[in-house]
């Protein structure tokens, strides 16, 4: 399908969902990174009045924040910015009074950590969206999804995710069709996580490859491996059927 096709398609779905949900509108996290800039137009087109963007700095690089105010004023895209810097630190403070095993692995401690970063950004949506009966897009792709490289109940935590079914060598297509700048294009993908990661390095897998894993084109053992380890962030929460 062709990303002309694919955007008219996207609209009409994201349309039709709210419209079902009751909602006015919908809100996104815009980080200045491609997919974000994706889902901030397909949304804009639909919503010109209800559709805001919340930019939430969290010890981000000063570059994301401004790709992300440069996006938003260059295609007239309603958006705030929230500082989340303050709430992490007194979050970090009170976590680190809790003296943990000395078997807990440093590492595994330090993604921890990050992962607060999403889930307060998740959660500053979603009282906005409260506020204002919006909807949560997610900026989330198929390539993320599959593999799990997302914040259960972070930036996994939304109400409708439309590029959840697009690889992201197909939504770099259909940011070209929409129009996104080179310059954001371009950018290594990354979820800020900490200073200097990016999801290719992160993931250990460049996302040509990855996506050529996924459409069955070639065959990676860690990628298999990480499909089957993130089940359970792709499925609602497992009860007993009993």
């Amino acid at each position: 399908m062709k990303s002309k096709e694919i955007s008219r398609k996207l609209i009409e779905w994201v349309r039709d969902r709210v419209e079902v949900a009751g909602a006015k509108g919908v809100i996104f996290g815009l980080s200045g990174g491609l997919d974000s800039a994706v889902v901030g137009l397909l949304c804009n087109q639909i919503f010109s009045e209800n559709a805001l963007a919340l930019i939430m700095p969290c010890h981000s690089r000063k570059e994301d924040v401004e790709d992300a105010v440069y996006f938003a004023e260059r295609f007239n895209i309603k958006y705030r910015i929230i500082q989340l810097n303050e709430s992490y630190n007194r979050l970090q403070g009170e976590l680190s009074r809790v003296k943990l095993p000395k078997t807990v692995e440093s590492n595994r401690s330090s993604l921890a950590l990050a992962n607060t970063k999403p889930r307060l950004r998740m959660t500053t949506l979603y009282y906005f969206a409260n506020l204002l009966n919006y909807l949560v897009v997610g900026t989330g792709n198929k390539s993320e999804r599959m593999v799990g490289y997302f914040t259960k109940y972070g930036d996994g935590g939304v109400d409708i995710a439309p590029l959840g079914n697009l690889l992201k060598t197909e939504v770099r297509e259909l940011a070209k069709c929409l129009g996104v700048p080179q310059k954001i294009i371009d950018k290594p993908p990354s979820a800020g996580l900490w200073e200097g990661q990016t999801d290719e390095e992160e993931i250990g897998v460049t996302y040509e490859d990855l996506d050529a894993c996924l459409s069955g084109q070639i065959s990676i053992a860690k990628v298999d491996l990480m499909i089957k380890r993130s089940e359970h962030k792709r499925d609602l929460p497992d009860i007993p059927n009993f």
